[in-house]
Formats: structure tokens, sequence, C-alpha cells
């Protein structure tokens, strides 16, 4: 393992380790923009640059790999000047409209001018502008903003595996865009809001709604599919104004499901957050007492096993812990969830619980999906099955209804035979199974 020294200190680490990332080890910080832990490296931001003995010029510290006996500075004369020319130039078309910005104060570029850049600008001609982009309802453009680090661009197509992302024109006038003004189909579009170091990219649904500091920041985990990410509620008073990943390496890394992310406009907009009670065959709003009343009077002559409770899809844990104690104080044990007409059993786990753990499909060499389709219903579970098959060496084949997924896959068949066929090994794919490790 090859040994290097950064700022006097030396330190041992992984081969094809690069000079940015053996600096965190030692917790040194070195200024980004386009560099992120999960995405390819672009070095084309600049803002990382270190001065490198026997170098003729600074390197891109997130772009160089560690050699042996390099001896690394991060904060000499050469560096400092460096990045501060990097920041100046990144600053010469970036308008000046931090107080109307929905990134203002969560923003990399507010942060690292205060910290790296200059007091001042030399630069007195024209700004250039852009006009927006249209990428869909769920994320607002401002690209006069872009600083070109090419973080969306790389996310869409390596992540979210839809290569609708792309830059056309070269230098100056290079502009990110969709090429031809369309949508954004992928599922996982609100974590280009994100991975965006700027305001280029902001949250259509949450715009000039409030402050970072403003909020009150609450930990929880998502209930809109069986995945569980990880999340952060931001509230202001008793409002719940927006939803963020939070960090999990287990299940959703720092990723989050557009569903999960902007389902939280149903909490104020067309809720359903009255009781209705059925009159003459019609639903007509009612308060609490009535609606509780109503339903005493229905179950005060009925047994236990003439009732039962079905869960919503989208109820969560709690709420369907208090409707099945309800019922065994009434003494009825006819419970479900299966709104979609599923036949799976609920007595043996065996018969729904996932095989493996979801980090665990990044150490998988076979996958077989069955009735399912995980862009839709597991966005975060396809991501991950996306990120093992960009390594190379996983088959996947799927049975049930030809859906588009984010990888290739073998298309094996649309019944029951097929599994018939796969359960008494005479279906080609056995032959994958059972060499599976």
């Amino acid at each position: 393992m090859p040994t290097l020294t950064i700022d006097g200190q030396e330190i041992e680490v992984e081969q094809n380790t690069t000079v940015l990332q053996a600096a965190e080890e030692l917790g040194i910080q070195i200024p980004r923009f386009c560099y992120h832990d999960r995405l390819s490296i672009a070095g084309n931001c600049r803002m990382c640059l270190v001065e490198m003995e026997k170098a003729p010029k600074p390197i891109a510290s997130c772009a160089m790999p560690v050699g042996d006996g390099m001896v690394i500075r991060t904060n000499s004369e050469v560096a400092v000047k460096a990045r501060k020319g990097a920041m100046e130039f990144l600053l010469i078309n970036h308008p000046l409209d931090c107080p109307i910005c929905d990134q203002g104060g969560e923003c990399d570029l507010q942060d690292q001018a205060m910290a790296f850049g200059r007091g001042n600008s030399r630069f007195a001609e024209h700004k250039r502008a852009l006009k927006d982009k249209y990428l869909g309802p769920l994320v607002a453009t401002s690209m006069t903003r872009c600083i070109t680090c090419t973080r969306c661009i790389r996310f869409a197509t390596e992540i979210a595996g839809v290569e609708e992302l792309g830059a056309t024109f070269r230098g100056e006038e290079t502009e990110i865009g969709t090429y031809v003004e369309e949508a954004l189909t992928s599922e996982l579009s609100g974590n280009l809001v994100d991975v965006c170091p700027v305001g280029a990219l902001t949250n259509q649904a949450y715009a000039f709604n409030a402050r970072p500091w403003e909020l009150r920041k609450t930990e929880s985990i998502d209930v809109h599919d069986a995945v569980g990410c990880n999340i952060r509620i931001d509230c202001r008073g008793n409002e719940v104004l927006r939803v963020l990943p939070r960090l999990h390496e287990d299940v959703n890394e720092e990723w989050l499901g557009d569903r999960s992310r902007y389902a939280v406009d149903g909490l104020g907009r067309q809720r359903l957050d009255k009781p209705y009670v059925r009159v003459d065959g019609r639903l007509q709003a009612a308060s609490w007492e009535t609606a509780f009343a109503a339903i005493k009077a229905k179950m005060y002559d009925m047994e236990g096993s003439q009732m039962a409770a079905i869960a919503g899809d989208m109820a969560d844990v709690e709420a369907m812990l208090a409707l099945k104690e309800l019922l065994a104080v009434l003494g009825s044990a006819n419970l479900d969830c299966r709104q979609d007409g599923a036949k799976i059993s609920g007595t043996h786990r065996g018969d729904y619980l996932f095989n493996t753990s979801i980090s665990g499909i990044e150490e998988s060499d076979a996958i077989l999906l069955v009735g399912t389709n995980t862009r839709w219903e597991a966005t975060l579970v396809d991501a991950r099955i996306r990120k093992r098959w960009l390594r190379g060496g996983l088959k996947v084949g799927v049975i049930g209804p030809k859906v588009e997924l984010t990888y290739k896959y073998d298309y094996l068949g649309a019944g029951p035979a097929t599994l018939r066929e796969i359960f008494d090994g005479s279906h080609n794919f056995a032959q994958v199974l059972a060499a599976a490790e």
C-alpha cells in the first residue's frame, strides 16, 4: 500500500485511493464541487487543486491517484492562489441572487466562496445569462446559476439509470439540459436537487416557502414503500414543508424516491382530514363524535367474529398496531392488508421476507424478480440492483409482465409455469441460480 505525506502528516492508504480521499482520512478539508463520493470522477471544477512536490503545476486532488512517496501541500501559497483563481472563474457568470435563491443557507458555493474565495471580483464585463430548462413539475431550474459541475448528468446516468441529461456546446457556452426539452422520467429525479451544489436545480414544490434555519428537523422512516428509507422531515410550526433523505448505507444510502419526497403535498392539499358517514347511500362529512357514534351503533350487537379490518397501503405501523389491538379487544382476529388481492399467507415469514439485506444485493450474482416492477414499487432497491449490475457479472431474471428497468435482464416468462420449471430445475435460469454463490 502506498504511503504519502499530506501537510506534514504521513498516511498509508489503499491502492487507487485519490489524494482527496487520503486527505479526508486525515481530517483535512479540501474544497470541491464536481466531486461526489458515489459518482464517477469528472475533475472539471478545479476547486480541489493542491500542490504536489516536483509537479510543474497544481494537481486536481479528486482525480489524482496516490503514489508512494508523494508529498502534498493543501494550504501552500501555490494551492491557495490556484483555489482562489478557480473560485473567481466560477463566479464570473454566477448571478448575485442569494437573497432570492432557494439554495440560500445550504449552498456549497456560498460556503466555499466565503472560506476559499477572494474578497472581491475583478470581472467587470457582462455576465452570461441562460434560459431556464424544463425538467418537469418536480425540479425547478435557474440555469444561469449553473457552474457545470456535471453532478446531475452523472447521477442521472449512473445512479438513476436514465440517460436524459447531458451537456451541449463547449467552454463558457456549455449548457446542461435534456436535449429536447422534455420532463425527466426518473423516479429519483428529486435527488438532482440534493447533488446540485448551487441553486441551479431546486425543489419546485418547496419553492420560496422557507429558509433552512426556520425549519424544525425531525428524523423519521418513510412509509410509502417497503424499503424503509431513512428521512428527515422539515417543519415550520405544525406544517410539513419538505422531506429529505438521511444517510443510511444499509438501506437507501443517501437517496430518496420521488414518491416519498413529494408526497408531503398530500398533507396540505386535498387532504382527507375529516370523517365521512354514509347517509341514504351517499357519503357526507361529519364530526368525529358523529362518526364514532355510527361505528358504535353498528358494532353494538355484533360478535367479534362478524367484524373485520383492512389496513390501507399507506397506513403506518403505529396506526395498524392500534387497529389490531382494537379488534383484539372486540374479539376479532379478522385482519388483512392485501388490498391488491395477493394470496400470500401471513403465517410463514419466509413467504414474504426479503432473502437478503438491501445492502446485500451488492454481493449477489443472481437475482430473480417475480411479478414486480422494482422501479415503481421499490425505487431504492432498483437503484441498488443497478449499482451491482454496473460492476458486471450479475444475472437478473424477470417473471411477470415485461417492464422497463434500469438494467438489462432476461425475460423468463409471465406465469406460474415458468416458476414451476425453475423449481424443478428444467429451466435454464435454474442453473444460474444453482451456480450462484
